[in-house]
């Protein structure tokens, strides 16, 4: 068992799609179940003192779905961040954002800096959505801004993580992925280096508070050599 407590969980939330084909139902109720899913997992880590979860909500890639999707997800974002904002607050919940921003519509952008700016005082826990988020796009944009300051000497990992999205966010111990997809997917390849992975074939909209504990369990009888014999 690792001695290291789990401190940050990411999951890569799919299946949406394919839950609501195999139920009969449009895509984005796929997507309205997979919301739900969301709230029983965010409920799952405070009780299991997971202080940060991150999400993978949409990708750069996500563009290339059908436009109608595309805008079910976009209305979908808007909806849950407004009614979900002031709970969050009374969670003592930090809300952040990674992903280009400055790349979405204007009124995703300004309700992504109201919710980070209304729960910036909170640290109980961290939520971190990955909002058109791309791990390669992410590396690209801290190289670019590393020479845009004229750095002149060597880069160092320290100085490349200071120009990451979120530098100040740990790196996650666990990396879930449903659906039975086994790969990344462009997320977090520079901060997944020594992460766990665990992969299940139930779609996102079904996993709970159970599914949360069995990843957890397992990854607490691994054990953790960071390349060490």
């Amino acid at each position: 068992m690792p001695a290291d407590k789990i401190k940050h969980v990411a999951i890569i939330m799919d299946g949406n799609g394919r839950w609501a084909k195999e139920k009969h139902l449009p895509r984005v109720m796929g997507h309205h179940a997979g919301a739900r899913a969301v709230e029983r997992v965010m409920r799952a880590a405070k009780d299991l003192g997971i202080p940060y979860i991150s999400l993978y909500a949409f990708s750069t890639e996500n563009w290339k779905r059908a436009q109608s999707e595309v805008k079910g997800l976009m209305g979908l974002f808007r909806y849950y961040m407004r009614a979900k904002l002031s709970e969050l607050c009374k969670e003592n919940c930090r809300v952040r954002f990674a992903g280009n921003i400055a790349a979405l519509p204007q009124d995703i952008a300004e309700i992504l800096h109201e919710v980070e700016e209304k729960t910036r005082i909170y640290n109980e826990r961290n939520l971190i959505i990955c909002f058109n988020y791309g791990g390669r796009q992410e590396i690209l944009d801290a190289v670019n801004k590393i020479i845009a300051q004229g750095t002149k000497t060597p880069v160092t990992a320290e100085i490349f993580r200071r120009s990451l999205y979120l530098p100040d966010v740990p790196d996650p111990d666990l990396i879930i992925r449903t659906s039975g997809e086994m790969r990344l997917s462009n997320f977090w390849l520079w901060q997944s280096s020594y992460s766990e992975y665990y992969f299940t074939r139930q779609y996102w909209p079904d996993f709970d508070k159970d599914s949360l504990e069995e990843a957890v369990r397992n990854y607490y009888e691994r054990e953790r050599r960071y390349g060490k014999a």
